[in-house]
């Protein structure tokens, strides 16, 4: 597939049959590789299951980061307080936000340029992710040194 500005990307989605542990290395490392093209994102603070422990510390920050747009005025006060949480991806510690909670929300997005090129939902058992050859590359590489097989992510079967 070629994008709006021309370049060859290719849609890979997480397969079926990951190992629990390795579904969370897929999401951040997809997230990871995919950051600095990343111009918009968002994530909604709700899990189909408990936040693990280790990732409370950012559920909170991603709370905090709501109630800081309502201060700002660029959030309604009646608007859901946990959904649709903006993440500058170039801040680190919102980063470092989205990178916690994105292998277990209901809902994340990542854009370029109005495009969308990452998607995280159902709680960590769907990602599509939309990368160019270098960085499909890159990323297989990050998981092959973590012992992922390459077949984590596979292409998406043609829509209809």
């Amino acid at each position: 597939m070629i994008s709006q500005d021309g370049v060859r990307v290719r849609e890979l989605v997480l397969a079926g049959g990951v190992r629990p542990a390795d579904v969370v290395r897929v999401h951040r490392k997809a997230l990871h590789v995919l950051r600095s093209g990343i111009d918009a994102a968002h994530i909604d603070a709700y899990s189909d299951d408990a936040w693990p422990h280790e990732v409370l510390h950012s559920y909170e920050r991603a709370l905090l980061l709501a109630r800081e747009e309502i201060v700002r005025g660029s959030r309604s006060k009646r608007a859901d307080p946990g959904m649709g949480i903006d993440i500058d991806v170039r801040d680190d510690g919102q980063f470092e936000v989205l990178s916690d909670l994105v292998p277990y929300t209901i809902h994340a997005e990542g854009w370029r340029d109005g495009r969308l090129v990452f998607s995280a939902s159902d709680s960590g058992t769907a990602l599509w992710i939309e990368v160019t050859q270098e960085q499909e590359a890159e990323l297989l590489s990050r998981l092959g040194l973590l012992g992922i097989p390459s077949g984590a992510l596979t292409v998406p079967p043609p829509r209809r």
